[in-house]
């Protein structure tokens, strides 16, 4: 229900209810302009956009805090978010003050000291937080829909892959107790937090598999150990010879705690790994540079497309929640259309030049054998 009145003041105030009773009310200089207002808000009740003129007064840091508390996050995925709305510039602006330049110029002052991928994942932290607050009808639009962010390069630029040669140095140069930690990595594609949270009891050396099934993560200091991010829990089919190196590992070292873990800290941190991935780099043989454990995740699908795996396969290896995630990422080093025609078309060659070539090759033969007499 909604009316108008003029007020002894001369003003004309505009009243309504809205879709939960609760009644609103504005003044205007002109008729004309309270009726523009009324007819706005009654579009808006009708299509389901409506939005509370206070709603909009709570901050987005504040707005976050309620918000955040509702979703199904994993500890470290929490503590990202948390970190973008902390370097968000206006996270203490009302709501409905926030415009489309306030997320321009946060993103242009990101491009100063950030990649284009950590300006991306803040971005999207963000853009989950106002989209959030559209869908709980506290703010009327999303100002940050159609922000230009920072070019990225492509994968195949931005990805390095270590050769063979250069993962065999650095499995002789690391320390025996992590030697396992570079294998699993190379020849299982593990990520990082993934071999940090392996125990005895995720290898079935029977079956030759190995089960991710947990992560270790430091957080403030203190070493978490959670289940691995969305759809990465998998079984990895390994090779006899990272059974057998795993199996020297624990003959000679045994494990680590009272729950059987691989590596030493019991489980050890992500960053106490990438450490002594940083000796066996600087230990290994010329050209061990440049080079991250993740790099290894990469060196093992490189692998796997080479030797001819579907996207689906690899997916499943790596542990990505989707197989666009794979392509994404690996799209480049799968065979082009034109690589496959021209491996067809050279088969095709060879096998209708063979049976010319025989002849030929007879016919030297005899020529030979008849000019040796």
């Amino acid at each position: 229900m909604a009316s108008i009145q003029k007020r002894p003041s001369g003003k004309w105030r505009a009243r309504y209810r809205d879709e939960q009773g609760k009644e609103h009310s504005r003044h205007f200089d002109r008729k004309v302009d309270a009726q523009q207002h009324l007819d706005k808000v009654t579009a808006s009740l009708l299509t389901g956009t409506y939005v509370d003129p206070q709603s909009g007064k709570v901050t987005l840091e504040s707005f976050f805090a309620d918000w955040s508390s509702r979703q199904v996050w994993a500890p470290a995925t929490l503590r990202t978010a948390r970190n973008a709305v902390k370097g968000c510039t206006f996270r203490d602006v009302p709501l409905d003050r926030v415009r489309r330049s306030h997320v321009e110029s946060w993103v242009k002052a990101m491009t100063l000291t950030m990649q284009p991928s950590t300006i991306s994942t803040r971005m999207r932290f963000i853009r989950g937080v106002l989209r959030g607050a559209v869908r709980d009808q506290v703010l009327a639009a999303d100002p940050s829909a159609g922000v230009v962010l920072p070019r990225q390069r492509r994968a195949e630029h931005r990805m390095s892959i270590p050769t063979s040669d250069q993962v065999g140095w650095l499995l002789d140069a690391v320390e025996e107790a992590y030697r396992p930690f570079i294998a699993v990595c190379a020849f299982a594609g593990l990520r990082i937090g993934e071999a940090a949270g392996l125990q005895v009891g995720d290898i079935d050396f029977l079956r030759r598999t190995l089960h991710v099934q947990r992560q270790a993560q430091n957080n403030g200091g203190v070493t978490e150990v959670s289940p691995p991010k969305s759809g990465s829990e998998r079984v990895v089919s390994i090779p006899d010879e990272l059974v057998t190196l795993i199996a020297q590992h624990l003959e000679r070292l045994g494990t680590f705690g009272d729950d059987g873990w691989l590596f030493p800290g019991a489980p050890p941190t992500p960053a106490s790994l990438r450490y002594w991935f940083g000796r066996a780099a600087a230990a290994a043989a010329a050209g061990v540079t440049g080079i991250s454990p993740h790099d290894l995740r990469h060196y093992f699908a490189s692998g796997l497309i080479a030797s001819g795996c579907d996207v689906v396969t690899v997916q499943r290896a790596l542990g990505h929640a989707q197989a666009t995630v794979t392509l994404n990422t690996y799209a480049h080093l799968w065979p082009t259309a034109e690589d496959r025609t021209r491996t067809a078309a050279a088969g095709l060659m060879r096998a209708a030049l063979e049976p010319l070539a025989d002849p030929l090759r007879t016919g030297e033969s005899a020529a030979a054998a008849e000019a040796s007499k």
